[in-house]
């Protein structure tokens, strides 16, 4: 989703990662700075509040309805991608786990007897897409080799 995102405007991620944008205004020592009404926006404000409801709209317009539940309660882009992550990815302490499970697949891969060098390649693939997409990357020299040690000798 990131990528998408990236595409469509590189400072809206920069919205999601950093929280909205919220337009505010100097009103003295004591009070430091507060919001501004709505009167007060000037054209910088208004497309900066823009990109908020931009930054807000496309991943909930990229998701499935059954999904929608993990983010309908979410007030900002930060909250929904961080509700989503943790919908797909699970916690920190989920994704080790399935980054170590992963692992230990690819480290015992083996090619079966009755399978085919394609469909064993496509089960390879498979694992090494997981890994990637969990932040693990395998270099392809490592990939071209655990491959080659895995062929049958005929």
């Amino acid at each position: 989703m990131q990528d998408f995102i990236m595409v469509e405007d590189s400072e809206l991620w920069d919205v999601i990662y950093d929280e909205p944008f919220v337009p505010m205004k100097f009103v003295g020592k004591v009070t430091g700075t507060v919001p501004k009404i709505i009167k007060e926006y000037n054209d910088a404000d208004r497309k900066a509040i823009e990109k908020n409801f931009r930054e807000k709209m496309i991943p909930v317009c990229g998701i499935r309805s059954d999904e929608y539940n993990h983010i309908s309660a979410c007030q900002s882009a930060k909250e929904i991608w961080e509700a989503l992550q943790t919908a797909h990815e699970g916690t920190t302490q989920v994704k080790q786990f399935k980054i170590d499970m992963l692992t230990t697949k690819y480290e015992l891969f083996k090619m079966k007897d009755d399978e085919s060098i394609q469909d064993m390649h496509t089960c390879f693939t498979s694992i090494i897409n997981e890994l990637h997409s969990l932040g693990e990357v395998i270099l392809r020299n490592k990939q071209v080799w655990k491959i080659l040690s895995v062929l049958p000798g005929s």
